[in-house]
């Protein structure tokens, strides 16, 4: 079957072909013994891998399950025509899969990356409270994050740089729970051999370099990416003097952040302060309870004449 060069940054539809095609080359399948597996023909495989044919549902799900893809095609099918990501995202993440390292910032919230499913699905929540999303896109959100997280367990997955401003361990998501959990998740990241978590505190903030979220992956053919965003879509780009500057910049970003120590260190604290908060308001809401108890019974004594 012929094959053509297909950029996965060029199209949700693209980013599927590529994303299929490695996958396929990574099993050492031909694209006819593919087609056997999943019941279509080589040359149905080939009009996919090239962006020619947008593939239904059932194709994903078994090519996933024959490729050993882990949910990643079938998360990918998602982008092709019902996406709610930002423009320019899905492109991004397909790309990430493949990457062999990646170098997050974050302000504001906890990457996807680094989410416990209850918090993604508390993050989305809010967007459905709001309106912007229904709940069955919000869903397919979670999914998305869920199939990103599956890549980084793969043997060959990539390796993760992550700095986390100061502001994503306190804006409280979901309530304080969700937050002690989710704090816990980022401390065993602490501790995860292909994962390294830095945390930029508040009293350095004229150090840091970044005020939007951002990406930098290092491809397997030693090509860099970097990627950021506005609340209206997503920037993918392979300009060499851009991607210099930004991997610059992160560079002096790890250096002036706390260490891994230190970041731990803090989000214990962190997590300690969600945990008490959440008691008290547990012992209050009991007091008031017990106060609410007792001036029933009174008003009962009163009408008894008890009193």
């Amino acid at each position: 079957m012929r094959i053509n060069t297909l950029d996965p940054s060029s199209s949700p539809l693209a980013a599927f072909g590529w994303q299929l095609r490695e996958l396929r080359k990574r099993a050492r399948l031909s694209q006819d013994e593919l087609g056997a597996l999943v019941r279509y023909t080589g040359a149905y495989i080939s009009l996919i891998e090239n962006g020619k044919r947008v593939p239904p549902a059932g194709f994903a799900r078994a090519a996933d399950q024959a490729l050993g893809g882990m949910g990643t095609l079938e998360s990918t099918w998602f982008l092709l025509g019902h996406t709610t990501l930002v423009e320019g995202f899905p492109e991004y993440i397909v790309l990430e899969a493949k990457a062999r390292l990646v170098r997050l910032f974050k302000a504001g919230m906890v990457p996807g990356l680094a989410q416990t499913e209850e918090y993604a699905s508390a993050v989305e929540a809010g967007y459905v409270a709001r309106g912007s999303i229904t709940a069955e896109q919000a869903e397919e959100r979670v999914r998305v994050v869920l199939v990103r997280q599956a890549s980084f367990e793969q043997p060959d997955g990539p390796r993760l740089h992550l700095v986390l401003d100061e502001s994503c361990l306190h804006t409280v998501i979901g309530g304080p729970q969700v937050m002690v959990r989710q704090l816990d998740h980022l401390l065993a990241l602490v501790d995860h051999p292909k994962v390294v978590l830095q945390v930029m505190p508040f009293d350095r903030g004229t150090l840091r370099p970044f005020t939007h979220f951002l990406g930098l992956l290092s491809m397997p053919d030693h090509e860099l990416l970097g990627y950021t965003e506005t609340p209206q879509r997503g920037y993918l780009t392979r300009d060499p003097d851009t991607v210099a500057t930004w991997t610059t910049d992160y560079d002096l970003l790890q250096v002036e952040a706390l260490s891994q120590a230190d970041s731990a260190a803090m989000i214990r604290k962190i997590r300690e302060g969600f945990q008490h908060g959440d008691q008290s308001q547990h012992r209050g809401a009991a007091r008031r309870r017990m106060a609410q108890v007792q001036l029933q019974r009174g008003r009962r004594r009163v009408r008894r004449g008890d009193a």
